[in-house]
């Protein structure tokens, strides 16, 4: 598996497969420095050196555009959706923090824009039905409030919490909204649901059926 990427390498990479999904060639280095606000070209050949040290790229530095991004489908109707290892934090300012691993998707059935993955552990969210090695697709929703109005009865929704994310099952009952953890517990009655905080609903479950799991690819596409 490539080497970890930090967040503006991983922001670069990005960019330079849209440029190459649109215009079907690579976008220079002085391209990608107005693109970052880099002014040295020095600093963006460093950055791309760094791509290609951790197996992302291959470079031919003595070619403005000589560059060629590595295990990548380049279709234009897919788009690259991201896989956590577990809920990230909705008000993580760096959100390719734990992201483990990216999987191209056809864009009719990859979410809203900002969608992503989370792979299950073990028994974490067994209380919900889930089970090892699945992979959940979360759609992000509207800020607080604006979308508990639009809870749909049994679906899982992702709250913001303190320090963090928890998944529940939701379900209506006549005092308001009841929701299970899906990590385990007693459910908890909200009387007033526009008072949640819901950053995001689950939309689709990808499940192995022969129990081999979904094989991970940390390169963007």
């Amino acid at each position: 598996m490539p080497a970890t990427l930090d967040d503006l390498e991983r922001q670069i990479l990005d960019y330079m497969v849209r440029y190459l999904r649109t215009r079907t060639y690579q976008p220079s280095i002085r391209e990608i420095g107005e693109e970052f606000g880099i002014k040295s070209t020095k600093t963006v050949s460093e950055h791309l050196k760094s791509l290609a040290t951790k197996g992302y790229l291959e470079r031919d530095p003595s070619r403005s555009r000589g560059v060629r991004i590595l295990d990548v489908d380049l279709n234009p109707d897919t788009v690259s959706v991201p896989c956590y290892a577990g809920l990230p934090d909705p008000a993580a300012a760096r959100r390719t923090d734990g992201v483990e691993s990216h999987y191209a998707m056809d864009r009719r059935i990859a979410g809203a824009k900002g969608s992503y993955f989370v792979r299950v552990t073990g028994a974490e969210f067994a209380a919900v039905g889930l089970q090892d090695g699945d992979l959940i697709l979360v759609e992000p929703t509207a800020a607080v409030g604006d979308s508990a109005d639009r809870l749909v009865e049994g679906s899982l929704v992702v709250l913001r919490e303190k320090g963090g994310a928890g998944l529940y099952r939701a379900a209506r009952n006549g005092r308001g909204v009841s929701l299970r953890p899906a990590r385990g517990g007693e459910p908890l009655l909200i009387e007033d649901p526009s008072r949640l905080e819901i950053a995001g609903r689950v939309v689709a479950l990808h499940r192995r059926l022969d129990g081999t799991g979904v094989p991970r690819s940390a390169t963007a596409h």
